[in-house]
């Protein structure tokens, strides 16, 4: 069984638009692997009951579409089991256009949006139709709305969908949540003449800009990739075109310890343009401070002085066929190396390893987009790499690129010495 999603919407007429448009060798995999997007997983439960609206599309009489946004409170949309979810249709406008087009055609598309976090979740399912009592298993008794009927959807297909072009956007509560530290008041003591002292309770005083190069910078935007990891988008504070970079390039930052110390740290760029750098810190809990500085000085709107963005683990120009390898967090600057390869048509393979799914940063991204190049291991599910078969898969002449553990770069590297393979075959960058 091939992936559904697939089955459903990659017509004879889109897989011949994919052939004469390149991408259909990224597509063809989904065919021929095991399918397991038309039952919902605890990460599509989790996202969908954190959505608070949704977009619905159905079909009329006259074969027109027709797109609805759904609203309403946190969790609105109500999981029953890992094939049925549902929602309470609310008293509206009165149109009834969604309604009487599920009462001939029963297929409905939906979107579900995570602006602030830039991710969408597609999927196609079959309504069926609550009334009365029925519906009530649908509703929210604290949403002041008269409930009219509930629609069950089952599931047919999903789809993680591409991140790219999502603007990220913030509820109020979302944007509340990150002004009320800069807003709260602050209680400093101060000597009176008589030597005796008072409270004085004001607005908090304006931090110096951490500095430690030319390069001035804003926190233009923010996102939680996995519990542990959070990616930063940095925009130019003085409006001007960002130094252009290439895969692999790092960000020197300051960062400012709880003990007012500033100290320095290098983070792979993983995504760039003329308007943006982006970087991922994952929240270590042995670390010397610097994960703990970003995490907790770091906000929208934080300034900052970097140094320049310098390369210390380049892509090398060649038509050699590529192999990148990623463990953890190590996929930071792979990621950069995989977007260059796939928009530049080059040959290459990553191999990307973590020990659960929900901890692997910019997975849903790559499996969007480099579906046909991207092979996970992921220890929980048993699959984990091996070292020896990457090197017996490899293309003649291919180049290996590797960023992980010490223990993951070292691996390799005694099995390119077993193997009789050139050192400049193999570039890495590893942490402790």
């Amino acid at each position: 069984m091939g992936h559904q999603f697939a089955e459903l919407a990659f017509t004879p007429t889109v897989r011949a638009l994919q052939v004469s448009h390149g991408s259909r060798d990224s597509y063809a995999p989904m065919d021929t692997r095991p399918d397991y997007n038309h039952e919902l997983a605890e990460r599509e439960i989790e996202f969908i009951t954190n959505r608070d609206s949704f977009y619905m599309a159905t079909v009329s009489e006259t074969g027109w579409p027709y797109i609805q946004h759904r609203g309403g409170p946190r969790g609105l949309i109500k999981i029953l089991d890992d094939k049925t979810i549902g929602f309470a249709d609310y008293s509206g406008n009165r149109q009834y256009i969604s309604t009487g087009n599920l009462s001939t055609t029963n297929r409905v598309a939906l979107f579900f949006m995570d602006y602030a976090n830039q991710r969408r979740l597609k999927m196609l399912g079959t309504v069926e139709t609550l009334t009365g009592k029925d519906a009530l298993i649908l509703s929210d008794p604290e949403y002041p709305a008269s409930i009219e009927r509930g629609f069950l959807i089952h599931v047919e297909a999903f789809d993680w969908n591409c991140p790219q072009h999502i603007t990220p956007r913030f509820t109020e509560a979302e944007v509340q949540a990150i002004i009320a530290p800069m807003l709260a008041p602050t209680s400093n003591e101060i000597a009176t003449l008589d030597g005796e002292k008072t409270t004085s309770t004001h607005g908090p005083e304006q931090d110096p800009v951490m500095s430690i190069g030319p390069l001035e910078l804003i926190v233009s935007g923010m996102r939680q990739l996995t519990p542990k990891i959070r990616a930063y988008e940095f925009s130019s504070a003085t409006n001007e075109q960002l130094p252009a970079v290439t895969a692999g390039a790092h960000l020197r930052i300051p960062i400012r310890l709880k003990s007012g110390e500033l100290i320095e740290r290098e983070y792979s760029i993983t995504r760039a343009n003329s308007t943006l750098y982006e970087i991922a810190v994952s929240l270590d809990a042995n670390s010397r401070g610097g994960s703990a500085g970003v995490h907790g000085e770091y906000q929208l709107g934080t300034r900052i002085n970097a140094e320049l963005p310098i390369n210390l683990f380049p892509l090398e120009n060649s038509s050699l066929p590529k192999i990148l390898i990623a463990g953890g967090i190590g996929i930071t600057p792979i990621r950069a190396m995989a977007d260059y390869l796939e928009h530049s048509g080059e040959t290459y393979t990553l191999h990307y390893a973590g020990s659960e799914r929900s901890e692997m940063a910019y997975l849903n991204e790559l499996e969007a987009n480099t579906s046909a190049n991207l092979i996970c291991h992921v220890s929980s599910e048993g699959s984990r790499l091996d070292v020896g078969a990457v090197f017996d898969s490899a293309p003649q002449g291919a180049v290996l690129y590797i960023c992980g553990p010490e223990s993951l770069v070292t691996d390799f590297q005694s099995e390119a010495r077993k193997r009789n393979w050139e050192p400049n075959r193999i570039h890495f960058e590893k942490f402790s």
